[in-house]
């Protein structure tokens, strides 16, 4: 039987029908890939925004559904449709480039997160000073010299930095004991020593002391002794639930976060989540106060500033013994990281009480106008450190503060900065420390994104009287302080017993 012949060109045909059928199979593979890719990083993505822990219910679940509308639309462009172009293709995939972006950015901020919280170490930054002209380049080349030490001020310190000398020289110092960190900068001035140990904390009272010191001496050898403190906390919903008091160290500009220093910046923020009233209180540096802490003699009066060199637990034990409250919580920064914050923030607007300009030793020259001025990083900075051309001084430069403070929390509280939190995290961590721990601070954020709640923020600041006196940590000196009104004092205390008891204050931003 004669077999049929197919006819001309049907080869061809069939060719090209396989090879259409090729493409359209690598096209279908593809899409389907896609739709795999997409949902798996959606998955990874609500897994990542889940382990944030800071955004509360009714953001999860606009999430969650957006995430399943976006993958739908693949689902439809891919499987449902005859025609499986390229465009679906290219959708699906900008949207996994966007959410792989968003995990990495979400992922970053909990790290920063978590080096922003937590900080219950105290650095003690230990060094040993020649005089300038002295041969010593190295610890080494000084290990036989005759080292002043004093150990009425921080004398664990300086027992533990002696102790970690000898070890690394494998040998026994020589050391004189002096009286005082002010004895020590003399002595070694004198050239009764050949080097001192000491912490650099107390760096500018030897300065107050010996004119000249940080000048006429050289840093041979630093060391850094970490200390672990225990100042209280609480659960992760404390912050929301129950009233709390946090202390705003602000360092000047030379100082390291981390590092003890003296704060010329002291803020007490009392603060009720149950009826989202904030009263700030400040108080002035130069206020002459009893001390109290582990390192200090209990009850010795000295300047509020000083209580910063004997670390972060002193200053806030003092002012809680001052106000008559617990003080368990500490936000500490370097003041001048403020110009990053604000800028990051879009610039705040603050308000003065006074109309005034700044000179050139707060960093720049600003016009301020009496009532609402909206600040860039830098002129918010120059705004809180001027204190010449104000006519109460000090008092009013803490005023001053206070009003940059409220005006960065009542931009930070607004819903919009959600979307700037990725930088913002990135700078404060950088410059920021806090006891407050990760739990605690995003329940915080997550009950204000739940409620949008409106706060009231309100200040005071206690007054005195200036005059000159002897202090703890000067004994030999008369250095000027500020006497507190002991009126204003308790108007304070009831002011803050009123926020905790979950009172009203009375109306008004300012309450002196």
């Amino acid at each position: 039987m004669a077999k049929k012949r197919r006819p001309a060109g049907s080869a061809g045909r069939n060719s090209k029908n396989t090879g259409r059928y090729s493409k359209r199979t690598a096209t279908n593979r593809f899409g389907s890939f896609c739709l795999i890719l997409q949902a798996v990083i959606s998955v990874i993505f609500m897994i990542v925004v889940l382990l944030l822990d800071m955004l509360p219910g009714n953001y999860l679940a606009l999430i969650a559904m957006v995430l399943v509308f976006l993958w739908c639309i693949t689902f439809t462009s891919q499987a449902v449709r005859k025609k499986r172009g390229t465009t679906g293709k290219i959708y699906s995939l900008v949207v996994v480039c966007i959410l792989s972006l968003g995990t990495y950015y979400i992922a970053e901020t909990n790290n920063m997160l978590a080096l922003i919280t937590g900080g219950n170490i105290r650095v003690d930054k230990m060094a040993v000073a020649v005089v300038k002209e002295d041969p010593a380049e190295t610890i080494e080349d000084a290990m036989d010299y005759n080292f002043g030490v004093q150990f009425q001020q921080g004398g664990d310190n300086i027992q533990t930095a002696v102790s970690n000398l000898e070890k690394e020289l494998d040998t026994t110092l020589n050391v004189t004991e002096c009286k005082s960190v002010q004895d020590q900068a003399q002595s070694l001035m004198d050239g009764n020593v050949q080097a001192i140990i000491y912490n650099e904390a107390y760096t500018q009272l030897m300065d107050d002391a010996v004119e000249g010191f940080s000048e006429n001496t050289r840093i041979i050898y630093e060391m850094s002794i970490k200390t672990e403190i225990n100042l209280g906390g609480g659960s992760d919903d404390t912050l929301t639930k129950e009233p709390f008091t946090v202390y705003i160290s602000g360092i000047d500009t030379y100082g390291e976060v981390t590092e003890t220093s003296r704060s010329d910046v002291n803020i007490i923020a009392v603060v009720n989540p149950n009826t989202k009233q904030i009263l700030l209180i400040t108080t002035p540096r130069d206020s002459y106060v009893p001390l109290y802490g582990p390192d200090v003699q209990q009850g010795a009066m000295d300047k509020l500033t000083h209580a910063g060199v004997y670390g972060i637990e002193t200053s806030m034990e003092t002012l809680g013994q001052l106000y008559e409250t617990d003080i368990n919580y500490y936000v500490r920064l370097n003041f001048t990281s403020l110009i990053d914050i604000v800028d990051i923030l879009g610039g705040i607007d603050v308000e003065s009480d006074y109309a005034f300009t700044t000179g050139d030793e707060s960093g720049c020259i600003v016009d301020v106008q009496e009532g609402t001025n909206h600040f860039d990083g830098e002129q918010a900075l120059a705004f809180c450190r001027e204190r010449h051309n104000l006519q109460e001084g000090d008092n009013q430069r803490g005023r001053n503060q206070q009003a940059v403070i409220t005006g960065m929390l009542k931009k930070v509280i607004s819903p919009t900065m959600l979307l700037r939190a990725g930088s913002i995290m990135n700078q404060v961590s950088k410059d920021v420390e806090t006891n407050v721990t990760q739990g605690q601070l995003n329940a915080l954020i997550r009950d204000q994104l739940s409620s949008n709640a409106g706060w009231t923020i309100q200040s005071v600041d206690l007054t005195g009287t200036g005059g000159q006196d002897y202090c703890y940590s000067a004994s030999s000196q008369l250095l000027y302080v500020m006497y507190p009104d002991e009126t204003e004092l308790q108007h304070i205390i009831d002011l803050a017993n009123i926020v905790e008891e979950g009172g009203t204050l009375p109306e008004g931003e300012t309450l002196n």
